[in-house]
């Protein structure tokens, strides 16, 4: 089992209740860290701070690095520059001038990992003019004095093989990956004799045997395999340059014992013997890396600093404006706000006045109230969507927590305690926004029962994206500081969907034109809601009102409290009975009745599991998350408007005339529907929620989309403290009679595979999250646990991040940490952006839409929560296909039919089987797929 091996501490759980499903107390983790009392960052003035420039090769670990080298280094500020900057083209004239004034700013240089290979110019970029820097060279490009351009430089990964091949080296493949490994580091021991140990450049003395996580599939190849084994050991040939590469002296090596026998002589640490570079293959930022390993890099700022001392280099400096360099930390989104908060009508699309401001002054200067009730035990939520009559409506959303109830079978620390039901959607005010579109546009449905159908484009420029509109839409709707606030995940707030396509987006990659327009990001501000407290057995009916209104109309609430208190005395079935009877097995001369149903082929999925691992193998990524996807056609269910549905809102505005003298049964309530044969998406919730009861469940009908999940994975959660929290969940196992216990998956799952899986994926999350928490501020509070489910065994960890204090102006949110962590990377792989671009070579640009995208809310109290779109199926409005059918005339005739998508896949690694893999895609397939057949 991979674990970290320094110490732990347990933290303080959330102080309030963050979300509608749950969380746990998290012990910290070192090396997730990398904090001590002495070395965390503050606001007291330094004398002087050094500067280090670190080089980004894409890699979704560079943020690890960063503030590892913040928070272990004293007075030390990290910028980030990436290999491909426009802002020093290599083609440009001047180029290496300019270049030599940045690097002139800065005490050493970090090149950091990456996907490809040094041999491919476009993967190292600025990498490779580093390495041809001399000390004749000045920054101003003049000729003279020692110490000039040249500076101290640290390789970590490709930044190190990209070393290893500027010193006469080749880079190699291994032969097998080791993506996501934790092995022993073998370093030259001081004073055991050859090399250079005593000193003068050896960033590993006085470091103690350690482990360190790898992530790679290339190594340096010095040649290492061509010295004989007693050359080798009693020689002392692994620590002297080796022929043909007399100026690189190897400090640390990796044996690698292979199937076969042999043992891989592998890389680990190299120093240049006329230059300031030094290079280290292993990741010594990641969690499983051990501690004893930041000596190294401690060391090495030490070797950087006297180089700079010995040679008389001045760090040259300069306004913060002057330099092309970045801090590691993004800004936050209120901050790149173009017009103050507050001005969103001057950026309207639309020339009226009276147009500019109706959606401006929508729920501005908020309040909050609610009434509670108490329900039975044997109450659901489905019970209560029911009964408030919004399971037949076009626009619904319920976030449930559906194996909360003391009878599901998964463990009480992965059950939920909230669920959210939203209501009054129908008036609520809707944000839409298709990828690339420069705008994004404000819906409107109904004001007071009266049908206004308003519609509005915004223009995206002053808001810097649809981030910025959403945060500054939100900041301007939020509940003022210093107010009393109910302890509940969700007072009112955005409430929707976000699409793995918008993921994409947000990280720069390129979409192929699309055949539609349908929303990616897909919010309604919801102002009425029900939340239910699984714990206590208690409904909180709850609105959110404008404060300047003249009349206090809580009629809503009072008829809504009135209406479940009186239901709730008829409900005495248990919920066991409470699932829709599946359809009766008659014959029909109408064979387009019967859904269709194209699964993945199984012969492909292998060639697409294969093709990953050929890419892995290439250094091109080190762990791609395969997915494909199944199609459901069959008839239309419930569109809407129908005429059952007008005469469902004819009894609903008599339930509201008389609320405590109409409670229907549900067999009563049955009646008044449609009687189609055709199970509605409602009902495929119901069967979907009971088979496989999850803590991240969730129902949608929006933007066009309709959305049934069983969800076991939380994305992220924040609280209003900016304390975040997100759940990565990589790893498996099928509930059987061979593996019916968690001891028994716990066995099956902590095997080398798939920690490294999960290992990988938090990583990444870590990367995300340091992004705009900060160094020092993200931590792994639980690391590769396994968890009980309803059919599956899953393994997760928790890391855990808190935003940084800044000045309200400035300040970050939770949607910070949500907007730079799209798309999820349990659903892409590492490294992100380059995994996200082959996987869309692998699925042949096929649209994931819902599926790998997140679901969820943020409210106005500075809460939020969302869960990964996976276990789910989904389907769109106005995707249709035409199918023959049969009249009852036996005439053949064409009908529309809806479809269905479900996703399922699974994180590819070098150490993947193609059979073990397409076997746990049909296994998360399962699930979901089987509503269909048990609706009939």
């Amino acid at each position: 089992m991979v674990t970290p091996t320094t110490d732990h501490h347990i933290l303080d759980p959330f102080s309030e209740s963050s979300s509608s499903h749950p969380h746990s107390s998290e012990p910290d983790i070192t090396n997730g860290n990398h904090v001590s009392s002495t070395k965390t960052r503050n606001n007291e003035k330094k004398q002087k701070r050094h500067k280090i420039l670190f080089l980004d090769a894409y890699d979704s670990f560079s943020n690890n690095i960063t503030s590892l080298l913040t928070t272990l280094l004293d007075d030390v500020d990290v910028y980030v520059l990436s290999i491909d900057s426009p802002l020093l083209d290599p083609t440009s004239p001047g180029f290496g001038k300019r270049f030599r004034r940045e690097l002139a700013q800065y005490t050493a240089v970090v090149c950091g990992p990456g996907p490809g290979s040094p041999d491919n110019d476009a993967d190292v970029g600025l990498m490779n003019h580093i390495w041809q820097l001399t000390a004749a060279e000045q920054a101003d490009g003049e000729k003279g004095g020692e110490g000039g351009a040249l500076l101290p430089v640290l390789g970590i990964c490709l930044g190190f093989q990209s070393l290893v091949k500027y010193g006469g080296g080749e880079v190699k493949r291994l032969k097998r990956g080791l993506h996501g490994m934790v092995r022993e580091v073998l370093h030259h021991p001081p004073g055991s004799g050859g090399g250079d140990d005593e000193g003068n450049g050896n960033i590993f003395r006085g470091v103690k045997p350690f482990k360190a996580t790898l992530y790679h599939s290339l190594c340096g190849d010095i040649g290492q395999h061509e010295v004989s084994d007693a050359d080798w050991e009693e020689g002392g040939a692994k620590w002297k340059p080796i022929e043909g590469c007399p100026d690189l002296l190897p400090l640390a090596w990796v044996e690698e014992k292979r199937v076969d026998g042999e043992v891989e002589r592998i890389l680990m640490g190299v120093k240049h013997m006329r230059k300031p570079f030094w290079g280290l293959q292993y990741h010594p930022e990641s969690v499983c890396t051990e501690k004893e390993g930041n000596k190294v890099i401690e060391n090495w700022f030490k070797e950087a600093l006297s180089w700079n001392e010995e040679k008389g280099r001045v760090v040259v400096e300069v306004a913060e404006s002057e330099r092309l360099a970045h801090q590691a930390t993004k800004p936050s989104l209120l901050s790149m706000l173009h017009a103050p908060i507050g001005d969103e009508q001057k950026t309207s699309s639309t020339a009226s006045e009276s147009n500019k401001i109706w959606w401006e002054g929508m729920g501005t200067r908020p309040e909050h109230r609610s009434v509670t009730v108490r329900l039975p035990h044997s109450v659901q939520v489905s019970d209560v969507v029911e009964e408030l009559g919004l399971d037949g409506l076009d626009k619904v959303m319920v976030l449930e927590s559906a194996n909360a109830a003391a009878t599901a079978l998964s463990r009480a620390d992965v059950r939920g305690r909230y669920s959210i039901i939203a209501a009054g959607l129908e008036e609520a005010l809707r944000l839409e926004y298709h990828t690339g579109d420069e705008y994004a546009t404000f819906k409107l449905h109904k004001i007071n029962g009266l049908q206004v159908d308003l519609s509005e484009r915004v223009l995206l420029d002053s808001y810097g994206g649809i981030w910025g509109l959403v945060a500054s839409f939100h900041e301007i709707r939020s509940l003022v500081g210093g107010v009393e606030l109910p302890d509940l995940p969700f007072l009112g707030g955005f409430m929707g969907f976000i699409t793995y396509e918008q993921g994409l987006s947000d990280i720069d990659i390129r979409l192929e034109e699309r055949p539609h327009h349908r929303p990616d990001v897909c919010l309604a501000w919801v102002t009425k809601s029900v939340i239910i407290d699984h714990s206590l057995g208690l409904a909180h009916i709850q609105e959110l009102y404008s404060s300047d209104k003249s009349v206090d109309d809580a009629a809503w609430m009072r008829s809504t409290a009135d209406r479940l208190v009186s239901a709730s005395a008829h409900r005495r079935h248990h919920f066991i009975n409470d699932l829709p009877s599946p359809a009766k097995k008659v014959k029909t001369r109408r064979p387009s009745t019967i859904p269709s149903i194209q699964t993945p082929l199984i012969q492909e999925y292998e060639v697409k599991v294969k093709t990953c691992q050929d890419f892995i193998a290439a250094g091109e990524s080190y762990e791609l998350c395969l997915t494909d996807q199944t199609k459901i056609t069959r008839p239309l269910s419930d569109m809407i408007p129908s005429s059952a549905s007008q005469e469902h809102q004819a009894m609903q505005q008599q339930r509201q005339q008389h609320p405590a003298s109409l409670t229907f049964t549900r067999k009563q309530q049955q009646q008044h529907r449609s009687p189609s044969p055709i199970p509605s998406p409602w009902h495929l919730y119901k069967t979907l929620r009971s088979r496989q009861p999850a803590p991240f469940a969730s129902y949608l009908r929006l933007g066009g989309a309709t959305l049934v999940s069983a969800s076991p994975e939380r994305f992220l959660t924040y609280d209003r403290h900016g304390r975040c929290s997100m759940r990565p969940m990589k790893g498996t196992v099928r509930k059987s009679e061979a593996v019916s216990t968690l001891e028994q998956a716990e066995k099956i799952l902590h095997v080398p595979k798939e920690e490294a899986e999960n290992l990988m994926i938090v990583d990444l999350v870590r990367h995300d999250l340091h992004s705009i928490c900060g160094a020092g501020n993200v931590e792994v509070s639980d690391l590769l646990k396994v968890e009980e489910y309803q059919s599956v065994f899953q393994m997760i960890t928790v890391v855990e991040g808190q935003l940084p204090s800044t000045s309200d102006k400035k300040k970050y949110t939770g949607l910070d940490v949500l907007a730079a962590s799209l798309p999820p990377g349990s659903m892409t792989g590492a490294p992100k952006k380059r995994s996200c671009e082959l996987l869309q070579q692998i699925e042949q640009n096929s649209e994931r839409s819902l599926y790998s995208g997140v679901v969820g809310y943020m409210c106005v109290s500075g809460r939020g929560d969302w869960s990964v779109t996976i276990r789910s199926l989904f389907r769109w409005d106005d995707e249709r296909v035409a199918v023959q059918g049969q009249g009852e005339d036996s005439q053949s005739e064409e009908e529309e039919h809806e479809v269905w998508h479900i996703g399922a896949g699974g994180a590819v690694t070098i150490l993947s089987t193609p059979e073990g893999e397409r076997e746990e895609m049909f296994t998360k397939l399962a699930g979901p797929l089987r509503v269909f057949a048990d609706l009939g």
